[in-house]
C-alpha cells in the first residue's frame, strides 16, 4: 500500500522547513525540504554517510571540508561521509537534503 503524505505534516517548528524520515513509511531514505532566506541555514555538522543536495530554487554557499563554493538553481551535490559541511541561503532558496538512511544522523560543531 502506497502512503500519500501531506508535507506540511513534516515541517520543524516555526520554519518553513520539512523533515522527512522513512523509517515509519518503509523507507530506506530521508530528506529535508529547505526553504531558507537569505543568511539561514544550518551551522557545521557532519553525517556517517554521505549527502547530497539537489537546488531547486536560489543560491546558497556551501562549505564542504577545506572547500567553499556557491551553487545554483539546478545545482546537484553531493559530500561525502564524515566530511564537515553547511550551507547559509544567499537568496530565497529552496533544495532538497537528501540522507540514503532510514533514520537521519547528525553531529553538529557549531
Amino acid at each position: 500500500m502506497v502512503d500519500i503524505l501531506d508535507i506540511e505534516r513534516f515541517i520543524i517548528g516555526g520554519t518553513r522547513t520539512a523533515k522527512y524520515e522513512g523509517e515509519p513509511y518503509g523507507s530506506q531514505t530521508s530528506f529535508f525540504l529547505v526553504d531558507n532566506q537569505p543568511g539561514q541555514g544550518p551551522g557545521l555538522h557532519w553525517h556517517p554517510y554521505p549527502e547530497t543536495w539537489v537546488v531547486l530554487e536560489g543560491r546558497a554557499r556551501f562549505v564542504a571540508g577545506d572547500e567553499e563554493f556557491e551553487a545554483g538553481q539546478g545545482a546537484i551535490l553531493t559530500v561525502p561521509a564524515e566530511v564537515h559541511h553547511k550551507f547559509t541561503a544567499l537568496t530565497h532558496l529552496r533544495m532538497f537534503c537528501i540522507h540514503p538512511v532510514e533514520r537521519m544522523i547528525q553531529y553538529d560543531l557549531e
